[in-house]
């Protein structure tokens, strides 16, 4: 997709539920909240709603999600998909959307997901669900019962053998991102916390503590993509993607031959080839966490640091508040909450809400550039996303 039909579109409206533990929300529930305050936040109503973007769910057996979620928010959209790109599916779902608004297909696309998963199982019981998922290979992984952390942890120890990664600078992630999500009502996690702290926190998987590792979470989230012309008219101010790309490396971790290399590589390039900028350029950038070894690999692949130099370029609390290369302010996966598949989507809630001057003590000052990234499967899938404001 070229950028000149991204730039037809914006996001004007962004909205998120309750997250951490909801008790009595269902999935419904809690999709509904979210894209009511998405709505509210743009000046529209489900009456404007032609369109419609969601994700399958870990809890609940829907045979058609988006005929679902469209029948409970009582929307008959002429535009409807269910979107799985795993952890990528927040950022792929802007580029959907503006696909759709820029050929016509419909003028106004509701994009939303969310579920109860701490509620429905328990962090437990939804880890032991994901092992039957698929993320392992049927074959000569799934029969030996790893987990999706274990999985992650493979990625982790060749990192670590390749770079000289430590775990103490996987921890510099988790700490920064809490004190990202200390300044954030809806976090989850808001106590902070220190590179010690994390390394005592329970063991899962080597190198990964408990604190290394993503929550679970009940909630959902929900943004309104539509044309940039009629954004303009509305409530918010405009932002605007100007770049997006996908990109794939494997499905299953045993198969790849480069395992301390990520498809960000591929979906960063082509993000900032179509806006026409380098990742120096970025005010802000939320990347995907599910686990603290992501961040580093991503800020590697998407060339905010040499490959190699992920580690000691997240030390000092670089990317932190207060820090010269602000990531993922919301507190994210690892403090902020992760509700399934909808984790991602509100990487690019934060990064709108950045680039509209909107996110309080956490504001990034005069962030004009944001990019949005999200990490599928066992960091296979990526789609990246470069937004800006008022173009």
């Amino acid at each position: 997709m070229s950028s000149g039909l991204l730039r037809h579109a914006a996001i004007a409206g962004i909205g998120e539920s309750r997250l951490g533990r909801v008790p009595g929300m269902s999935a419904l529930a809690l999709q509904n909240e979210a894209a009511e305050a998405a709505l509210a936040d743009a000046g529209l109503t489900f009456a404007d709603v032609d369109g419609l973007l969601t994700t399958p769910l870990r809890t609940e057996s829907w045979p058609m999600p988006c005929g679902v979620v469209a029948e409970g928010l009582g929307i008959h959209p002429r535009y409807i998909a269910t979107l799985d790109v795993a952890g990528a599916s927040g950022c792929s779902m802007v580029l959907h959307a503006a696909m759709a608004i820029a050929t016509g297909q419909a003028s106004t696309v509701l994009c939303v997901a969310g579920q109860p998963s701490l509620s429905h199982r328990g962090r437990g019981d939804t880890v032991k669900a994901l092992a039957g998922a698929g993320w392992a290979h049927p074959d000569l992984e799934a029969p030996y019962g790893p987990m999706v952390p274990t999985l992650y942890a493979l990625f982790a120890q060749r990192h670590m053998a390749e770079y000289g990664t430590t775990s103490e600078q996987l921890a510099e992630v988790a700490v920064a991102l809490r004190g990202w999500a200390g300044m954030n009502d809806n976090a989850q996690k808001r106590e902070p916390i220190t590179i010690a702290d994390v390394l005592a926190s329970p063991p899962v998987t080597s190198p990964f503590h408990v604190l290394d590792c993503a929550l679970v979470s009940d909630g959902a989230a929900a943004f309104v993509v539509t044309s940039a012309e009629r954004a303009r008219d509305l409530r918010q101010p405009v932002v605007t993607p100007l770049g997006g790309g996908h990109g794939f490396s494997h499905t299953y971790i045993g198969d790849y031959d480069a395992p301390a290399v990520t498809g960000a590589l591929h979906s960063g390039r082509e993000a900032f080839r179509q806006a026409g900028v380098t990742p120096a350029d970025i005010q802000v950038a939320e990347l995907y966490d599910c686990f603290t070894i992501t961040v580093i690999a991503e800020l590697e692949d998407l060339g905010f640091c040499k490959k190699g130099e992920g580690g000691a370029f997240v030390q000092g609390g670089r990317i932190g508040p207060g820090g010269s290369c602000p990531v993922t302010t919301h507190g994210g996966l690892l403090s902020a909450g992760h509700p399934g598949l909808a984790g991602g989507m509100f990487h690019v809630i934060e990064a709108v809400r950045q680039l509209r001057g909107q996110a309080g003590k956490r504001q990034i000052p005069d962030a004009e550039l944001a990019l949005a990234h999200g990490n599928g499967g066992i960091i296979g899938l990526h789609c990246s996303v470069v937004l800006g404001r008022g173009r």
